[in-house]
């Protein structure tokens, strides 16, 4: 068999690229028409926040059930079959999203979308870990995340542009003209080899019918957990917290905007990092370092005004860049017959989690009966669990991928 040009590993990256790019846009245009569109529907202010919540946590719902949906199918019928078919239903979901008139079908059609929006990043990282040489993935996985999370920006600027129903055709639209590009992108080569056997590839069930196995399964979930705990409660929730701090008008939509610019340097930044470390674990712990120092200025908030609210919150984006390098440690840590199952579904376990940090948040500031204290404290307790985590993570950096699981 003869191996892919260059072209069609550029072709692969740049593609990949593209459909996270479309995938953030849509992933998080919520959080940033969240109230617009609610108040649209004819909610108050009340329900705007508690409606707002609901409707973040049954869209991480469905991302989760759809990690486990399209990492089975990408390791059952290739991973380019999940990225078309993935793409296909968000885009749709959107599309419809953008003609609501009520809660419910808002609640349905985020749920869709969620599913959808499970497929796209972990199997284009898979495909370009498997199709690049092994001393490029790390670069090649910083590229696609970094230039993807540019589609949280474009989110914020359109939603200033266009009312809240056309941000949704936007990305309905951007993501069925992206279907197109893909026709020209190859399949894994690693996995085609292993389809023709009768190797078992795609069951799910394999994460847990070994301990070893899944250990290394729940560890690569641990260790993304404080990612969505700033992105889904700190930034998303913003305003709210800008209240507590006593700095009024804080626009969510603006945060998340600052929040995904710093991440796509951050990820960049983190890619580049691990291959002059040679080490994705040192590189993790180095971006965790800066997420706790952002973390720390967050709920000290030293300027109490809205600039440096906003400069925080993408020093908080920068140090998420470490996104990047769990998922790419995901994938590398399982065999070619699991290797998309776990690559989308870890990342998707731990923004499906997030309504059990949304849970958490709620429980500890009540305790508490202090927004404020339940956010730190339910920042402690994530941080110190994915530490943990991480420290007992295989370092995975030019690990040969050619390898399956039994």
């Amino acid at each position: 068999m003869s191996k892919p040009s260059t072209s069609l590993f550029q072709l692969a990256v740049i593609v990949s690229a593209l459909g996270f790019f479309v995938d953030v846009y849509d992933l998080l245009l919520f959080g940033i028409i969240r109230r617009p569109s609610l108040a649209a529907l004819g909610l108050t202010p009340e329900e705007i926040l508690s409606k707002g919540e609901l409707i973040i946590s049954i869209q991480m719902t469905g991302l989760l059930i759809g990690g486990i949906i399209w990492g089975i199918l990408g390791d059952k019928k290739g991973r380019l079959s999940v990225l078309f078919a993935s793409i296909l239903l968000y885009s749709l979901a959107n599309i419809f999203n953008g003609m609501v008139t009520t809660i419910p079908q808002y609640v349905v059609l985020r749920f869709i979308a969620g599913i959808g929006l499970a497929g796209e990043l972990g199997a284009g990282i898979t495909l370009v870990s498997e199709l690049l040489p092994k001393e490029k993935r790390g670069i090649a996985s910083a590229m696609i995340a970094s230039f993807g999370i540019l589609g949280a920006v474009t989110a914020f600027l359109f939603s200033k542009v266009f009312d809240w129903r056309g941000c949704y055709y936007i990305g309905g639209g951007l993501g069925l003209v992206l279907l197109i590009l893909r026709i020209s992108v190859h399949e894994s080569g690693l996995y085609t080899r292993i389809s023709h056997t009768n190797i078992q590839r795609g069951n799910f069930l394999m994460f847990f019918n070994n301990r070893q196995r899944f250990v290394r399964y729940i560890r690569c979930i641990l260790i993304g957990l404080p990612a969505w705990f700033i992105i889904g409660v700190l930034v998303t929730f913003s305003d709210q917290f800008g209240k507590e701090f006593g700095i009024p008008d804080i626009d969510p939509g603006k945060a998340i905007m600052y929040l995904y610019l710093a991440i796509a340097f951050g990820d960049l930044s983190v890619g580049l990092l691990s291959q002059r470390l040679k080490s994705r674990k040192k590189a993790l712990f180095i971006f965790y370092g800066v997420t706790i120092l952002f973390a720390t200025l967050y709920f000290l908030q030293p300027g109490k005004s809205a600039g440096v609210f906003y400069f925080i919150c993408a020093g908080l984006g920068y140090g998420t860049g470490f996104t990047v390098v769990y998922i790419t440690m995901s994938a590398e840590q399982f065999g070619t017959n699991l290797r998309a199952s776990a690559a989308i579904s870890i990342p998707n376990m731990v923004r499906g989690v997030l309504p059990l940090i949304i849970l958490l948040f709620k429980f500890t500031r009540g305790i508490f009966n202090s927004y404020i204290t339940g956010g730190w404290v339910t920042g402690i307790i994530l941080m110190s669990i994915a530490i943990i985590a991480a420290w007992f993570t295989e370092e995975t950096f030019g690990k040969d991928l050619d390898f399956v699981e039994t």
